[in-house]
């Protein structure tokens, strides 16, 4: 069925943060006068986040009130510094996940969401991020070419759940038979927006997807052709 709306996730999708989360998060407990690697913080933050519940702090996972919490348990309980330098931590984490400049853009983005929007298909990014994402795209040159922007810490729902692609299709005016969403996850993306009725397609930057039951591109160019044969 032709597609006339399109959703397309965040991270690991249209952009990437240009250094690892462990590093970020080592070279923050390094300021701090912790002695900390990117070797060591990439199991801790992993043990961490499984350990966390959808919401903490009063706010839903990956809003800075829940990744307060996280920041708490990484520089409080496993490095043992004071309530005073966990919260500059945060201070120090927050301004790096909301500057533009610490991200990139995979090449063929911005043109991809703007030649989508100029043939007049209703263009959002739906992604499990931060109520800082708004303001990223704005930033990397993104948000001017979207019609909506659906973000699971504002919405406390994420994917892969069936209410926030709902919620994404209710400001799109969209119906899900022809509405493609895009994203990198087999499980949050894909199968998500599947059980959700929306078509769907994967974009493998790197060549870590298996084949699977659904359709996979590699990289934005492809994802452009790809759509640009299903549009109306």
């Amino acid at each position: 069925m032709a597609i006339k709306a399109v959703f397309l996730d965040a991270g690991g999708t249209l952009l990437a943060e240009k250094l690892p989360r462990a590093a970020i998060y080592a070279n923050v407990a390094r300021e701090l006068g912790v002695s900390a690697t990117e070797a060591a913080l990439r199991p801790l933050l992993s043990r961490i986040a499984g350990e966390m519940p959808r919401t903490a702090g009063g706010g839903f996972r990956y809003s800075e009130a829940w990744f307060g919490e996280v920041n708490a348990r990484v520089f409080g309980r496993e490095f043992g510094l004071s309530d005073a330098a966990v919260a500059h931590a945060c201070r120090l984490l927050f301004a790096h996940f909301a500057e533009p400049a610490n991200f990139r853009v995979y090449d063929g983005a911005i043109e991809l969401v703007a030649e989508l929007k100029a043939r007049g298909l209703v263009v959002g990014v739906v992604s499990n991020w931060s109520e800082r994402l708004e303001g990223l795209l704005v930033g990397l040159g993104l948000r001017q070419h979207l019609d909506l922007v659906v973000v699971s810490a504002v919405e406390r729902c994420e994917k892969p759940e069936r209410t926030i692609f709902a919620r994404a299709l209710a400001r799109a005016g969209a119906e899900p038979t022809t509405t493609l969403h895009v994203g990198n996850d087999v499980e949050k993306d894909a199968r998500g927006a599947t059980e959700a009725g929306l078509q769907t397609v994967l974009v493998d930057h790197h060549g870590e997807i298996e084949p699977g039951p659904f359709p996979c591109v590699r990289g934005l160019g492809e994802l452009r052709a790809w759509i640009l044969e299903r549009c109306p």
